[in-house]
């Protein structure tokens, strides 16, 4: 471990001299290559704050005590920095969420709205068809609407990887009120699971 944080300081503190270099060493209106420099700068610093807190954990640090350093909560640290190990298998769980949910879950969002009830079960996956009729989703979404009025807009999703799906949720403003559209996606896009909360219930 010490290594690998050695490695990564050094990596940091030539990535950082690339940046600093840039505006004398590279044409002044390519702005890219700057941008770019600094992204690879972002990437080696939480490679270094991975490290950190992986030495940390191994030391007895408790998640508390990470989020509580990064100022966020327990969950958000260790669904950040956590390795769980996937009980059915033994090996380590893929953390990574899909790429594009956030997208994936505006489009359903959208679709929702415009009343597209096909569009939106085209995406579901066997479990999800056999339990939630087009005719359903669309008396559950009429429902949510009777309740608050119509979709005026909404937030960017948040979005976590939990085991086998990554879980997007994305507050929805209705004309008379608020609710969370929490949607999980499978790695081929298909969705295992969509819910409209109230927020305290999300």
């Amino acid at each position: 471990m010490r290594d690998e944080l050695s490695g990564a300081v050094v990596e940091l503190r030539e990535a950082a001299d690339r940046l600093l270099a840039a505006p004398i060493l590279s044409d002044p209106e390519d702005f890219g290559a700057a941008i770019g420099q600094a992204v690879q700068l972002r990437a080696i610093v939480e490679k270094i704050i991975s490290g950190a807190i992986q030495r940390a954990r191994d030391q007895g640090a408790s998640w508390k005590e990470v989020g509580d350093i990064l100022g966020i909560s327990r969950q958000g640290a260790f669904q950040r920095y956590g390795k769980p190990i996937d009980p059915r298998t033994g090996e380590p769980m893929n953390t990574t969420p899909l790429a594009n949910a956030a997208a994936l879950a505006e489009t359903v969002i959208d679709e929702l709205s415009s009343g597209r009830w096909s569009a939106v079960t085209d995406r579901f996956d066997p479990a999800m068809r056999d339990g939630l009729s087009e005719d359903a989703l669309a008396a559950a979404w009429a429902q949510i609407t009777g309740q608050a009025g119509a979709l005026e807009g909404h937030g960017a999703p948040e979005v976590t990887r939990a085991a086998d799906v990554t879980v997007t949720n994305t507050r929805l403003d209705l004309e008379a009120g608020e609710f969370i559209a929490r949607i999980a996606f499978r790695d081929d896009q298909s969705i295992a699971g969509l819910f409209i909360l109230a927020p305290e219930v999300a």
